[in-house]
């Protein structure tokens, strides 16, 4: 499971590089799925059509307008790059949108506090909390010989009367661990624009090559992890309570996913526990 954003998508020579390291891994027997946002694709459309964005601690608030432009965005524009960039490398990359085959069964998130927000709870507007991932369409699509390019739109189980099922915009980070938590899968790649955990934020030769969770948890109380790096070191460690094998954070330099998947440690930081079904 391959999980990058819009930041990625927007550098083609990452983008190419790292669909080159899927095409090689599916040389070597691995069935992957990848998962995409679209945050900086967002926000330039927003802009562009004078749609105000509003976010609140880091997470977009999305109204109607916002839903139609994420509408746009991800299931349009960032998921054709996608796979236009994916059919240069020869990589047999299918679009499917959370929302196809309720691949990505989600409900409304109602009002919740949010940390560093204020006291009283935010409503995110049409943002969805995933309740079931549809994994018979990934298997279908790895049987027929595709990968799966998933954006992370989700949808309503039910719809009300005289209605279509309702559309929810959802974090790419999470779309992506509950569809690796769904398959089980050995290795959970999270693509980022930093090489890995850092001891140093301003030194890269810092970076940490493995970590445990005992090890992690010591990392961020004594200060080594900190910053911005904390949910994603928090976030990484919940994948693997929920029966992700290893999960990876890693640059998208060219060769780190395909070292980092043959050789764990080698590239980024791998998070480790136990062994998945599927890569």
């Amino acid at each position: 499971m391959v999980k990058f954003g819009g930041e990625v998508v927007l550098r083609t020579a990452d983008l190419l590089a790292l669909l080159e390291d899927v095409a090689h891994l599916r040389s070597q027997g691995w069935s992957i799925v990848v998962c995409h946002g679209g945050g900086p694709q967002a926000n330039a459309l927003q802009e562009r059509l004078g749609v105000a964005t509003h976010k609140v601690a880091g997470r977009r608030v999305t109204d109607a307008a916002t839903l139609q432009i994420m509408k746009c965005v991800l299931a349009g524009e960032v998921s054709v790059d996608v796979c236009a960039a994916a059919a240069a490398v020869g990589v047999p990359a299918v679009g499917v949108s959370g929302v196809s085959a309720q691949l990505v069964a989600a409900r409304r998130r109602g009002p919740k506090l949010v940390a560093g927000a204020g006291p009283e709870p935010v409503d995110f507007g049409l943002v969805g909390d995933v309740e079931r991932i549809g994994v018979e369409l990934i298997e279908h699509l790895w049987a027929g010989g595709y990968v799966p390019v998933v954006n992370t739109l989700g949808i309503a189980a039910k719809a009300e009367p005289g209605q279509a099922c309702e559309v929810y915009n959802i974090n790419a980070d999470t779309v992506a661990a509950a569809i690796a938590a769904s398959l089980a899968v050995e290795h959970l790649f999270l693509v980022t624009d930093v090489p890995g955990v850092l001891r140093d934020v301003r030194d890269p030769g810092s970076r940490i090559p493995t970590l445990s969770q005992a090890q992690a948890e010591a990392a961020i109380a004594d200060g080594t992890i900190s910053g911005g790096m904390i949910p994603k070191v928090e976030e990484a460690l919940g994948n693997l309570a929920r029966g992700v094998g290893a999960v990876h954070i890693l640059g998208a330099a060219r060769g780190a996913l395909r070292e980092a998947a043959t050789n764990p440690g080698a590239r980024g930081t791998v998070f480790l526990g136990g062994a998945g079904r599927a890569p």
